[in-house]
């Protein structure tokens, strides 16, 4: 009990994180010409590590990492878990305190969820696990480079992928954008189940017999899309939902990127029915390099 105490306190009652406010002053990362300069830097040293390797290296053959993608993997995989845990008792008891100021517009916490009300700042708890996630998004693009030095690819989709990724995390803050809250609990929640088992795979335990990572994406992916069509009723019900201009913009990025995983699902599942399993993993080793999972919103 004592701990479950202490987990809370430090997870979503510590005054950092019911003080938090996002700024342009006083928040690391938090101006446009960071967030700009910062995915710029990414991409130009993705392509400079990959073009020196392949100067250095006239052979194409994989290069040993030792234990860091492992370490990466359980990283990341711990992180998620604990963003998960803090945003979700942090909404918990940000419903609880302003429940009451929802009786008028007759607000259920589920919609609340999707929807947040006009007039709504970044600030407090569930702003403060946004702020981290935003953070854990670069740590997360250092898979980059590790693809790049192991497998010795550049990949223009994962380059792309990260970078809206990264931009799309700052505007969540910038523009108290709604549905923000359900999108880091769900991708949260993927992050950990498919950063887990990249480790378990990488200590060189076995795999699964299925499509692991694939299917994670998908049941992802099919949850924002539900999801999307929620804030979007809400939105036209309720009067307007807070940051509905972010989340259009953010709407027509998901439509494309599920174009394009919806192409690559089909293919993958008919090729694999006519060839054979061996064809089916290498096209599962495939998606697992382009790391369709996204915080969409």
């Amino acid at each position: 009990m004592m701990l479950l105490q202490s987990l809370r306190y430090y997870l979503s009652e510590h005054p950092s994180i019911v003080g938090f406010r996002w700024s342009h002053t006083q928040s690391w990362g938090s101006t446009w010409s960071f967030l700009f300069s910062s995915i710029a830097a990414y991409v130009v040293a993705s392509a400079f590590i990959h073009l020196l390797l392949l100067f250095l290296f006239r052979h194409r053959r994989p290069l040993p990492l030792g234990p860091i993608p492992a370490a990466h993997s359980l990283c990341m995989a711990l992180i998620s878990a604990t963003i998960f845990s803090g945003t979700f008792l942090s909404s918990a008891a940000e419903i609880r305190d302003t429940r009451w100021s929802w009786r008028r517009s007759r607000t259920t916490p589920f919609q609340w969820l999707l929807c947040f009300p006009l007039g709504t700042r970044p600030s407090g708890r569930v702003f403060f696990w946004s702020y981290i996630f935003y953070l854990s998004r670069f740590l997360h693009a250092l898979r980059t480079f590790i693809t790049i030095i192991r497998g010795r690819k550049l990949s223009f989709f994962k380059l792309f992928n990260n970078s809206i990724l990264i931009f799309m995390s700052f505007l969540w803050l910038e523009f108290s954008q709604s549905f923000q809250v359900l999108a880091i609990l769900l991708t949260t929640l993927v992050y950990s189940v498919v950063y887990g088992y990249r480790f378990w795979i990488e200590i060189g335990l076995r795999s699964a017999c299925f499509p692991f990572v694939v299917n994670c994406q998908m049941v992802l992916l099919s949850c924002n899309v539900v999801c999307h069509f929620g804030v979007l009723l809400l939105h036209i019900i309720k009067g307007g939902c807070n940051g509905i201009g972010a989340w259009i913009f953010n709407s027509v990025l998901n439509g494309a990127i599920l174009f394009l995983f919806l192409n690559f699902y089909v293919k993958m599942h008919f090729r694999g029915s006519k060839v054979g399993g061996d064809r089916r993993s290498a096209a599962v080793d495939k998606a697992d390099k382009l790391e369709l999972i996204k915080g969409r919103t």
